[in-house]
């Protein structure tokens, strides 16, 4: 599973210490580079700010905040990424559930095939699920 995934930066943002180290590990099995933790919303814009990053692994509840903002800021770059929460589907703000999610607990292997999904071309880019977010009836 490492080869399209070998050397993707992937911005981690999570705010369990220990949840965060497990990931790293994984994301290291699958050939990815991390780039973070982080914890906080502020902490991720920063290093959105400052980073290339080709992915992301994004906690929805960091500390009482949602993680909207970061997914904002990603989308607004082209970023894809994947949302990673304890939380159904449901639960999610209405504008955010087009996006991929991990549930939690999730195996390394399921990790791997959500982020090779990213890298997929057209229709699963980050912009085509926006627009079908946008167009789906509420």
């Amino acid at each position: 599973m490492t080869g399209a995934l070998s050397g993707r930066r992937v911005l981690l943002v999570e705010d369990e210490m220990l949840v965060a180290w497990l990931l790293q590990d994984m994301l290291a099995d699958l050939g990815c580079a991390v780039v973070g933790p982080a914890a906080r919303v502020n902490q991720a814009l920063a290093i959105i700010a400052a980073e290339q990053v080709d992915l992301a692994v994004l906690d929805i509840n960091l500390n009482g905040q949602t993680s909207y903002a970061i997914a904002d800021a990603l989308t607004a770059r082209g970023v894809p990424f994947v949302f990673s929460t304890g939380y159904a589907k449901d639960r999610l703000a209405e504008d955010y559930r087009a996006f991929p999610v991990l549930q939690k607990p999730f195996h390394e292997s399921e990790l791997g095939r959500a982020l090779e999904t990213l890298l997929e071309p057209e229709p699963s880019s980050v912009g085509s699920r926006r627009e079908c977010a946008a167009e789906a009836p509420h």
